[in-house]
């Protein structure tokens, strides 16, 4: 066991989450095997209700004390002890604040298209481009209203901007309640990671090399034959056309026009049927292949209302008969735990049960595996305020640099994978500690 300080033992911890998922009782059994004293949860829902009822993050950390009764909630005088010495400034030391996915919760998620809605008041400060962010809109009430369908795609652009809208009131009230604490994952960057347009364009300019982004004369694709006119004049017939805001291949397609027949192709997860006359859209679990014209029309025009990131399509590298691209995670500025993602498809995403490999058993190359790890850290290193990320990084078939394809802000729940003996959560708690141990130790010396 590594030996982990009384003071960083004792730092406070806060973690804004959807409570009982996956991540956060990972990250709860990586504090305690530690033996650290157990974050902070502040959940997501109590966070929007907050913001609805116009209520300061310091009044709801009140507010989560003073609910946090001893027979109620597991290391529950942790929690008030935590919450009234952050409150009162008498931590020696401002709280650690960290950012979790805010997925797998249909509440969460409504009130996140609320939030987002055009008749709703919020900051839009850290909407990376919102001229290129509308979407279908509808009203707060109208949202309100939604029943849970399960797969439903629901308004992607208004829940983006709802996100950001509370990446926004996080990030202001931390800093008026709390002036010197620390984010694992800066709320501001989180935003620029999400938004793949952005994303790919700080990366370009950081020398990241990114896959070619194809580009409509008027700053947004319209409909499907906006696309096809910058496609023939790119002369790009293979796209990725890619949601910009979605993740786990939720809204995104593998396309292509035959150049000579203008036969087309269309590989995705994107369900579609007409429902009491009204065509919707939902995340199908599984790769469906369109070759009807006017599905595939329907898919792109919806995808280009709500605004779409379109790169060219790069082949990758192969491993036993199948393409493969690598989810490397980037912990404290070092590549640290990676998987292999296997698939007979152009689509790798685990969860389309396609095969999984870790990197020590792929046979690659020691040069490969360097590469892949450098590429990596050099696009976390574009966000310097940020501590942790899972990068898509794809090894070209043709050789050459590796291209960097997704930072997922979210991107360390990683099953079965472990760096130097620690699963992704505790090698994250190791390195925090370590780092907070060492940020003590400078602070004491000056």
């Amino acid at each position: 066991m590594v030996g982990i300080s009384d003071r960083s033992a004792d730092e406070p911890f806060i973690l804004f989450s959807n409570p009982g998922n996956r991540r956060t009782t990972g990250l709860q059994a990586a504090r305690s095997r530690f033996k650290l004293s157990p974050a902070v949860e502040v959940s997501y829902r109590d966070v929007l209700r907050a913001i609805r009822e116009k209520r300061s993050l310091g009044e709801l950390m009140a507010q989560i004390a003073a609910q946090a009764a001893p027979d109620r909630v597991n290391g529950s005088v942790h929690v008030q002890q935590s919450i009234v010495q952050v409150l009162t400034r008498q931590a020696d030391i401002s709280p650690l604040l960290r950012l979790d996915a805010p997925g797998e919760s249909f509440e969460v998620e409504r009130e996140l298209i609320a939030l987002g809605a055009p008749d709703a008041e919020g900051d839009d400060s850290l909407l990376p481009c919102s001229e290129w962010t509308q979407g279908t809109g509808i009203s707060a009430a109208e949202t309100r209203r939604l029943q849970e369908q399960h797969g439903r795609i629901w308004h992607p652009a208004q829940w983006f901007r709802g996100y950001c809208r509370l990446l926004a009131w996080l990030r202001h009230e931390a800093a008026l309640l709390w002036p010197l604490s620390r984010w694992m994952n800066d709320p501001a960057e989180v935003a620029v990671m999400f938004d793949k347009r952005r994303c790919s364009v700080v990366l370009g300019k950081a020398e990241i090399r990114v896959p070619s982004v194809l580009l409509p004369s008027d700053g947004a694709f319209r409909d499907a034959a906006d696309l096809h006119t910058a496609m023939k004049k790119s002369r790009f017939h293979r796209v990725f056309v890619k949601i910009f805001c979605g993740s786990g291949a939720s809204g995104v397609m593998a396309y292509q026009v035959h150049p000579q027949t203008q036969a087309e192709l269309a590989v995705t997860t994107i369900g579609t049927e007409i429902v009491q006359g009204q065509r919707v859209y939902y995340n199908a679990g599984r790769l469906r292949r369109y070759t009807d014209k006017q599905d595939i029309h329907a898919i792109l025009d919806w995808l280009c209302m709500e605004g779409v990131h379109v790169e060219r399509w790069i082949p990758k590298a192969t491993l036993n008969g199948r393409v493969y691209d690598v989810r490397q995670l980037v912990c404290g500025a070092e590549a640290c735990h990676a998987v292999l993602r296997l698939s007979r498809s152009s689509i790798t995403n685990l969860h389309l049960r396609n095969e999984r490999l870790l990197l020590e058993e792929a046979g690659l190359s020691p040069g490969t595996v360097e590469l892949i790890q450098h590429t990596a850290e050099a696009a976390m290193g574009v966000f310097p305020a940020s501590s942790v990320a899972g990068l898509d990084v794809l090894v070209p078939a043709h050789g050459g640099r590796p291209y960097v394809l997704d930072v997922n802000p979210f991107g360390d729940l990683l099953y079965r994978v472990q760096h130097q003996g620690w699963n992704p959560y505790e090698w994250e708690m190791l390195q925090l500690t370590n780092r907070s141990a060492a940020l003590k130790g400078k602070t004491n010396e000056d």
